[in-house]
């Protein structure tokens, strides 16, 4: 982790280093916060940071231990972190963009750990003899000697506890370190009581093995974490440090990741990764593609291919130019899509917090009304005592605090493995709602590379000029046009597109339309199965161009996958009946809609809503966006136009259409999974609570119990990764479940 520490900071110029510029004046800067651990925690924190002006958002990621924030202009960057201080979390800033693979926290769990242990075994054979039946003189020798070993390693095996808990204190706030030191103080100071005052009893062998149990659950529960967020951390390292940059005079230097601007020019040799989104300027090469979408077959990396960030070249030795900085490449995006899966405040991740802000002051009230009544029930100060403290350890809300952000991560890591990318942590919930899907016609159903077949009447003037106007356009019909006639984007023409209709323009004093049949006032009802484009002057029809585009080879196969998991397929497409019903034949779509403008997507969309619930839009195109946005939940393909990616929740990042049901199908195990862990957390605390209040239950025992329930949720969210289903076999496996 690149960090700085706080102490470091003399102004905003240092913290400056730290800051991801932003459009529109919004800036971005991350900060480490080591001691945050629980619900309530979050809550403290991003309460404090959002009362400062300026600030936009901030959001706390548990597993990171990070506080993101996005501000405006006018905030004073060194408020931020004296903010955070306040609310009593020690904090400092970090490169998001950067980990170095050192855990410092689990480092320090590991020795705090090993010292409890090692003083809890010691003291546990003093503690024998003691109940063996030792004389007077031999228990008070041995009841010191444990205090000798215990105290030292208390406090320096508790520090994880303690300097969290005196951080939240001293600023007037809580969190589920303040009940666990309490009952750690109370055992010791009710041991050393009984050593000084000659008792029979002392708890120091408790002391230490609650510590120790407490750290042992807490380092567990680090590692799952970690573990379960790998598929994050992985694209982390996927980047390179740089690159060899290729200079005027023909030598090379290498060049950091993050000085690299677009333009700069790169020898890329057998084995590196690309740096950053670059195009192949000379040589030919094998790219693995597998860690960035999934393919295992290498892309033939000729001039002019565009490579995204951290596929390897494995042949050869290839020249690339730079088209995106590091912070815009594609690992740079899909990094922030995944890690958004953590933060998003879904529907239970809200209740799930909710729950967790009422711990501190319902627990303490529990604890205090617990240690009252065993006294007024006329039991001994020592036994109210324990029982008090076994109920603040016992009902810690780790497991509600981790019971949805950590299953959507071992989720946005499953999803990414196979190719897709979740922008939004909310899409999942929405997913598992999905009744219906709408999928567009060309460019997803399709191969999107329709070839033209017909152009009637053969006259070339008309065909010029509907290739200069096609130039103009992406559509892939228009593309289809102005590649027949060997036509190229010309710059002096003035074309208006009009998405989901055409082109116009005006040469020479005269209209010309190229489009639909509706655009172009044509008759189209004929029975033809092809794709049609007009052109048309001054209003009036006078070119028909015909086309074939052959359906991708998996679309029947995602269909049928569809209606496996009970969601019927809707075919929405801007293209003429008979091409639609066609496609809808060949696939077994349940229903279609034919010749629909952008604006007609949306209405079809509200009325597939209406008759069947919540709905999947799939789509490639411009004139898709209103329908991706007007969607429950949108899917983009990977040869999806930038308007349409921006529009989607999800991202294919290969080319196999087979991701859809693969989404659906993991998001409803994602959304069992929650419902499971939510469900397990309020189980636990309804049962472990009335046994620690009717002391059922030691400290002891309660450390155990709290650091298992972690354990167990986090567990539970990794059964994501045992199914053997992929997006090539999204059913098989992940269907059942």
């Amino acid at each position: 982790m690149s960090a700085i520490a706080l102490g470091s900071i003399d102004d905003q110029a240092d913290l400056g280093a730290f800051v991801t510029r932003g459009a529109e004046g919004v800036d971005e800067i991350c900060f480490a916060v080591p001691d945050a651990y629980c619900a309530a925690c979050i809550d403290t924190i991003e309460t404090a940071l959002r009362q400062t002006p300026g600030v936009m958002a901030a959001r706390v990621n548990l597993s990171q231990r990070r506080v993101t924030i996005r501000y405006g202009a006018d905030t004073e960057l060194g408020a931020l972190p004296t903010r955070i201080t306040r609310s009593g979390y020690r904090n400092f800033p970090v490169d998001a963009a950067v980990d170095s693979g050192q855990d410092a926290a689990l480092s320090e769990l590991v020795r705090a750990m090993a010292v409890a242990g090692f003083a809890a075994g010691n003291i546990m054979l003093f503690s024998v003899s003691v109940w063996a039946g030792a004389d007077e003189s031999t228990r008070i020798l041995f009841h010191w000697l444990s205090a000798l070993l215990a105290l030292p390693a208390i406090v320096y095996a508790g520090r994880p506890f303690f300097h969290s808990a005196w951080a939240a204190l001293r600023v007037g706030h809580t969190n589920m370190d303040v009940p666990i030191s309490i009952g750690v103080v109370l055992t010791t100071a009710l041991s050393l009581f009984e050593t000084i005052t000659g008792g029979e009893q002392a708890y120091f062998d408790a002391s230490t093995m609650l510590l120790f149990f407490l750290l042992a659950g807490r380092t567990l529960d680090h590692l799952m974490r970690k573990q379960a967020r790998s598929a994050v951390d992985n694209l982390a390292h996927l980047s390179p440090r740089g690159a060899y940059q290729i200079l005027d005079d023909g030598k090379r230097a290498f060049v950091r990741l993050a000085d690299i601007v677009p333009g700069m020019r790169f020898v890329l040799r057998a084995g590196d990764r690309v740096p950053v989104d670059a195009i192949v300027v000379s040589d030919s090469g094998q790219i693995d593609m597998a860690m960035v979408n999934g393919e295992s077959i290498p892309l033939s990396a000729l001039p002019g291919v565009v490579l995204p960030a951290g596929a390897i070249n494995l042949l050869g030795t290839i020249e690339i130019s730079a088209n995106k900085p590091s912070s815009e490449s594609f690992l740079a995006r899909m990094a922030a899509y995944v890690a958004a899966a953590e933060d998003t405040r879904t529907r239970y991740r809200r209740l799930a917090d909710r729950a967790a802000q009422l711990y501190a002051p319902v627990v303490h009230l529990t604890a205090a009304a617990t240690f009252v009544l065993w006294i007024l029930l006329g039991v001994d100060w020592h036994t109210a005592l324990l029982n008090a403290v076994a109920v603040l350890i016992i009902t810690c809300p780790c497991a509600m605090a981790l019971a949805v952000p950590i299953v959507h991560v071992v989720a946005a890591g499953r999803l990414f493995a196979n190719g897709v990318v979740m922008r939004d942590g909310s899409a999942l919930e929405r997913m598992a709602a999905v009744r219906i899907a709408a999928f567009d016609k060309t460019g997803t159903l399709t191969r999107g590379k329709p070839r033209l077949v017909e152009q009637s009447p053969p006259d070339p003037t008309l065909r010029t000029i509907a290739a200069r106007l096609a130039a103009q356009s992406n559509h892939p019909l228009s593309r289809a046009i102005a590649e027949t006639n060997g036509t190229t984007t010309d710059a002096r023409l003035d074309v208006t597109e009009i998405a989901g209709q055409g082109v116009e323009t005006k040469i020479d004093g005269i209209y010309w339309r190229l489009g639909s049949a509706a655009f172009c006032a044509a008759d189209d009802k004929g029975p033809d199965a092809s794709s049609h484009v007009w052109l048309a002057r001054n209003g009036q029809p006078v070119a028909l161009f015909a086309f074939e585009d052959r359906l991708r080879s998996d679309a029947a196969p995602t269909i049928a996958a569809m209606h496996a998991l009970h969601v019927p397929a809707h075919i929405l497409s801007g293209d003429r009946e008979s091409a639609v019903k066609s496609v809808a034949t060949a696939i077994d779509a349940a229903s279609w809609s034919a010749s629909l403008a952008p604006e007609d997507k949306q209405a079809a969309i509200a009325a597939l809503r209406a008759a069947h619930g919540a709905v999947l839009m799939v789509g490639d195109g411009i004139n898709d966006a209103p329908a991706l946005r007007a969607a429950d939940v949108s899917i983009a393909p990977a040869n999806a136009a930038d308007i349409g990616r921006a529009a989607a929740d999800f991202l294919l990042t290969n080319d196999r259409l087979t991701g859809v049901p693969f989404v659906l199908a993991m998001a409803r195990r994602t959304d069992a999974l929650v419902r499971q862990n939510l469900a397990f957390a309020m189980l636990y605390n309804a049962v472990v609570l009335p046994l620690a209040i009717t002391g059922h239950v030691t400290p002891l025992v309660a450390a155990i119990a709290m650091s298992a329930s972690s354990i167990i949720v986090v567990l539970n969210a990794l059964r994501l990764r045992l199914g053997t289903g992929s997006a090539d076999q999204p059913i098989r496996a992940e269907v059942t479940s």
